[in-house]
């Protein structure tokens, strides 16, 4: 990898090191300026079509003109950043276990693609079965600045060192200079630990709301905000000090938890909204009709159908 050297402005302009400056200020801009404009965002892939966060899924996703592939990070037992939504491994491998407590040699040698064709049998596809788990640093040598990267920290109270090592790996390829990746996360001390590295990654805040155990009303999983009949414009404008975006679940158990009004708020404050996972073409023009930034979706075409 190439390692960037992050030089202060003032330094930057002392030593005549503008054009390099300007590059980058443009390339981030630019991205700014295209989250104005609606996003498709391949959860996980094209997950709807192939297994989830294999290369089958992500060329899909492509193929089907996703603006921003959606990675879910852990770390192995070696430390090594391994692209996979659940922290066990059953679910969508032949293997048993946290994914911490293996290397990445026993990782690799798991079928992270046999499950989707016993799960989905009228979507198998025999080169499905066979699939392995991926690392970052492996999707980042496929496609390097040719896509945008929508990456989730997941569980990063389980990884105390997760932040650092994925802000590291992200400057050395360039990325965020390039404008080419988000991060979101569920935690807020993990998105305002990743602030602190660089500020310069545009940072989403994902909230899930849920009824309350008391049955009153509804709660946010981690507390960021409060229900959303109650949320003020100082819940929004504390998330936008360090975040670009909210991305909330639209629905509970197939009532709303959100509503139009919730998203001119959030707009209103400054925030995108980036709701997930809509996969129904129903929801998907609803939505369209609120007003929403992008959407995380498991079917990037059927997206990308009604957004033309």
């Amino acid at each position: 990898m190439n390692i960037l050297i992050r030089l202060p402005l003032a330094t930057a302009l002392a030593l005549g090191l503008t054009a390099p400056l300007t590059a980058q200020a443009d390339a981030l801009e630019q991205q700014l300026d295209d989250l104005q404009q609606f996003q498709i965002i391949a959860h996980r892939g094209a997950s709807g079509h192939a297994p989830e966060h294999t290369w089958p899924a992500y060329e899909l996703a492509r193929e089907m003109g996703a603006d921003y592939l959606e990675l879910d990070l852990h770390m192995n037992a070696d430390g090594e950043l391994m692209v996979i939504h659940d922290t066990t491994l059953e679910r969508t491998t032949d293997g048993e276990g946290k994914v911490k407590d293996f290397t990445l040699e026993a990782l690799k040698a798991l079928d992270a693609g046999s499950w989707f064709n016993q799960a989905h049998p009228e979507r198998a596809d025999d080169a499905y079965a066979g699939a392995r788990l991926l690392t970052l640093d492996e999707v980042i040598d496929r496609y390097g600045r040719d896509v945008r990267y929508y990456i989730e920290t997941k569980s990063p109270e389980r990884y105390p060192e997760l932040q650092r090592a994925l802000v590291e790996t992200l400057e050395a390829e360039g990325l965020v200079d390039a404008g080419s990746v988000i991060i979101q996360s569920f935690s807020r001390d993990s998105l305002e630990q990743v602030h602190e590295l660089n500020a310069d990654i545009p940072l989403v805040q994902l909230v899930w709301y849920s009824p309350a155990e008391d049955g009153d009303g509804l709660v946010e999983w981690t507390g960021v905000t409060p229900a959303p009949a109650e949320i003020t414009d100082a819940d929004f404008q504390a998330i936008a000090e360090y975040a670009v975006g909210v991305g909330p679940n639209v629905v509970y158990d197939g009532e709303d938890v959100i509503d139009k009004s919730f998203v001119e708020q959030a707009h209103a404050n400054g925030l995108l909204v980036h709701p997930y996972t809509i996969n129904e073409p129903e929801q998907m023009q609803r939505l369209l009709d609120w007003g929403v930034d992008g959407m995380f979706t498991n079917f990037p075409d059927r997206l990308r159908e009604i957004v033309e």
